[in-house]
């Protein structure tokens, strides 16, 4: 089994990373080519991907060390521009590990599709012959899409919700039908939304309303994932600060945020940066992804905090995430972009859900990375450092002078490409 330790993996050249994770076949022969590849995703592919294409846009794509997930060692690949995130979320998993890894579970792959029905001569009426047709329309959605149900998927089940009851306009008073699906190892969107589609007639049959909407929610909170780490304080100390000072300030920098949407939205922000890059990399819509979870994150009717840190009995920092997770292993641009394939490779995943629980693992990490860097040397630190190699880049810097213009600019405490073009020029003279 492959393990998701590599020490000195930053210190590596490219190449180099690429030769070892060859040597220690992270990934399958045939996903080689690939990943190697100076144009993994080609003009072609993308054309038929989406409309009015014009070319490709890479992002860089690294790769998470260190996880431990249910006993279980991953290496996580992670998509994003963003300098601090890959390195922030490993050297967390590194901690974490220490302490006996993450604990997740998932719940069943449930997502939910929605028909909008309006008009009603009496919504209760309505409603009641709508939950009486119960087994009916399962059956109708299930029609519509029998390979899924042959996989061990399909409807399970139904609800219907009455919306703005006592509402005078004929706009705002509605009737909306929830049918549950188990979409299996796929995310689902276009198969909820076959499903929905042809329930409309018989919908409008049993109410007597006009059908309007009928399509996906992408708040799927019946398809859940969670994760947990319980960690020692005594990993959490570094040079200046002890760990029970570390484990005081993440559990006062999450309470601040639970209370406050406006920290809130930026300690979750740190959150997705760790979910989001997995997510792309694995060809999911993240878009998606973050609609949920920020819906989530105001499930008990304000914003907060979509994790939570407390201390246990023991004097353990506990972490612990819970977020809708609507992603799958197979299905729409999974199958289609190479690298989307290859990431799959790397992680090693065998269901929908297991990736899920991978998912929210790391953005427990990411969370944590960020909330101590906040609460001893700052977030800047090692923002910037990864930052002002960015900034000498975009102003002309190249091979050598890289690195040496951004520890000039860090050493100045002045990290701006106007800075940057001076010591560019400095250095050509």
């Amino acid at each position: 089994m492959k393990t998701s330790r590599i020490p000195g993996f930053y210190n590596m050249s490219v190449e180099d990373r690429r030769q070892l994770l060859k040597k220690m076949q992270v990934f399958s022969g045939e996903k080689a080519n690939d990943f190697f590849s100076e144009e993994p995703l080609s003009l072609d592919t993308a054309d038929n991907m989406i409309e009015n294409v014009v070319g490709t846009f890479p992002l860089p794509l690294g790769l998470g060390l260190n996880f431990l997930i249910n006993d279980k060692e991953y290496i996580v690949p992670m998509a994003i521009e963003e300098p601090s995130v890959v390195a922030s979320a490993s050297h967390i998993a590194k901690i974490v590990r220490e302490a006996g890894g993450f604990q997740t579970e998932a719940t069943d792959r449930v997502m939910i599709g929605q028909i909008q029905v309006v008009g009603c001569d009496d919504m209760d009426i309505a409603k009641q012959a709508l939950l009486k047709a119960k087994d009916t329309i399962i059956e109708a959605a299930n029609s519509a899409y029998p390979s899924l149900v042959a996989r061990g998927g399909g409807a399970e089940d139904m609800d219907v919700r009455v919306l703005n009851e006592a509402s005078d306009s004929n706009y705002t008073k509605m009737l909306v039908v929830h049918i549950y699906v188990n979409t299996c190892d796929a995310m689902g969107a276009n198969i909820v939304n076959t499903m929905v589609e042809s329930l409309a007639p018989k919908v409008e049959d049993l109410t007597g309303g006009k059908v309007y909407l009928r399509i996906l929610s992408n708040l799927p909170d019946r398809c859940l994932a969670r994760a947990r780490c319980v960690i020692p304080p005594a990993l959490l100390a570094d040079k200046t600060f002890s760990g029970e000072e570390v484990r005081d300030g993440v559990v006062l920098a999450y309470e601040f945020a639970d209370s406050d949407p406006y920290r809130a939205v930026t300690h979750n922000k740190g959150t997705m940066n760790g979910i989001d890059p997995v997510v792309i990399a694995t060809g999911n819509d993240w878009r998606a992804v973050e609609a949920g979870a920020h819906a989530y994150a105001a499930k008990d009717g304000h914003y907060s905090s979509m994790t939570s840190w407390s201390v246990d009995e023991k004097g353990n920092l506990v972490g612990e995430l819970e977020l809708p997770m609507s992603v799958g292993t197979v299905g729409g641009s999974i199958n289609v972009h190479p690298m989307s394939k290859f990431a799959l490779d790397i992680l090693d995943v065998t269901s929908a859900q297991e990736l899920a629980q991978v998912i929210v693992a790391v953005g427990l990490a990411q969370n944590l990375g960020a909330l101590k860097a906040l609460v001893t040397e700052g977030i800047q630190k090692g923002h910037m450092a990864l930052h002002s190699r960015s900034v000498a880049i975009a102003a002309g810097a190249t091979g050598e002078m890289i690195d040496m213009i951004s520890k000039q600019m860090i050493d100045a405490k002045d990290i701006r490409v106007g800075k940057a073009q001076q010591l560019v020029e400095a250095y050509k003279r």
